[in-house]
């Protein structure tokens, strides 16, 4: 039987006419102009799928990119249209005869590994560049159970603050096992035991230095927002105020950053740096890396290609890592450190369904004082009334 459902879409053809209204301007794009409500028929149900009503949903940067298609086109490269959605808490509806992890009333998470390889590291990412893939930007769905988690109702997190982190959560996990890894093959424990470590605005950042603080290192926070670097030294994360150095427009502004730094080091720098955001921070994260230091990013950068001085950094020893998303076993783990290590600052604003649009110009804008958070179901499961 044909079910059908309300789910937000993304068409080449309306990127298009916002590019041209703009004339191809990225950072003028009207995000809200793109993303559309749409009706979409749902597959029948397979032994191994399960039906979801979309509880929340937290709204993630990919989608400014698809809607801006500051990388690739990625709605043309999908044969016009994509659904998005990467991240979500659902409430299970229906279950496939095979499905034995999950029950009928579960609540439940998503992660967006959308083709592993023989290690589990994606591919591709769901609701993104997996062929066939449709997201969670919707109010029903429908996706096999293996991209499911139970969600850790007792946590201590309220909906909104584990609706935060599916997507988040993991990636940041996967940055910090890789950067505190690659480092200790050059520095063992017993020589440097406690780490000078920063990571610039975001969410994935956050997290990145949560488990740094958690793990007894010295964490710093650079970012714009003066309401996410309070929230984050509320955990003793040292917050750096990024407008103070223009956001890096100019390569002064970088060294006065670089100069700043080292006075919070005592003139060492940061031995693990993670540079989630657009823009020139990679020049200023690269410009404060410590002897032997670790740089990891898992950015869509405003370009596909970055450029430095391999030989300044060959004589530093500094190791430059990339990075995309964690396996599912790995989303699994970082699940467990909800609550305990990851505790998301939630912007003040809880979204409407209708509302989506508007919060993604608003992230777009970067005007948003924490995670963007979007209510889509209008009645709560029992389970999860406390936490709202």
């Amino acid at each position: 039987m044909t079910t059908m459902t309300r789910a937000y879409a993304i068409t080449a053809e309306a990127v298009a006419a916002e590019a041209q209204r703009t004339g191809e301007s990225a950072e003028e794009i009207d995000v809200s102009n793109v993303v559309h409500l749409d009706d979409l028929e749902l597959r029948d149900l397979g032994p191994r799928d399960v039906k979801l009503k979309i509880l929340a949903v937290s709204a993630e940067h990919n989608i400014t990119h698809a809607a801006t298609a500051d990388t690739i086109n990625i709605a043309e490269a999908r044969g016009g249209k994509i659904y998005p959605g990467n991240s979500a808490v659902g409430e299970v509806l229906e279950i496939g005869d095979e499905v034995t992890r999950l029950d009928v009333g579960d609540v439940v998470i998503t992660h967006c590994n959308g083709e592993p390889d023989e290690n589990g590291f994606p591919l591709r990412i769901w609701a993104y560049d997996q062929p066939e893939s449709i997201g969670w930007y919707s109010k029903e769905a429908v996706v096999e159970d293996w991209q499911l988690i139970k969600a850790p109702l007792d946590s201590g997190l309220s909906l909104w603050e584990i609706a935060a982190l599916p997507l988040r959560a993991p990636t940041a996990y996967h940055l910090w096992r890789r950067a505190l890894g690659i480092y200790r093959v050059k520095v063992p424990y017993e020589r440097q035991a406690r780490l000078n470590v920063l990571s610039f605005g975001g969410g994935v950042g956050e997290l990145f230095l949560m488990l740094a603080k958690a793990e007894g290192h010295n964490a710093f926070f650079c970012a714009g927002s003066k309401e996410r670097r309070d929230s984050l030294e509320k955990l003793g994360i040292v917050g750096i105020d990024q407008k103070q150095f223009n956001r890096f427009a100019s390569s002064d502004d970088v060294k006065a950053f670089n100069k700043h730094v080292k006075g919070l080091t005592d003139g060492v720098g940061m031995h693990l740096v993670c540079d989630m955001l657009r823009g020139p921070v990679f020049e200023a994260g690269m410009a404060v890396a410590a002897r032997c230091g670790v740089n990891v990013s898992a950015g869509w950068q405003l370009s596909q290609v970055v450029s430095y001085n391999s030989t300044v950094q060959s004589v530093k020893q500094v190791t430059i890592d990339h990075t995309h998303y964690e396996t599912p076993v790995g989303c699994e783990a970082a699940t467990e450190l909800y609550g305990s290590v990851f505790k998301p600052t939630i912007h003040n604003e809880i979204y409407s369904f209708e509302d989506l649009p508007r919060c993604f110009q608003e992230m777009h804008e970067n005007t948003q004082t924490g995670i963007p958070i979007i209510r889509v179901a209008d009645e709560m499961p029992e389970s999860v009334k406390d936490l709202v």
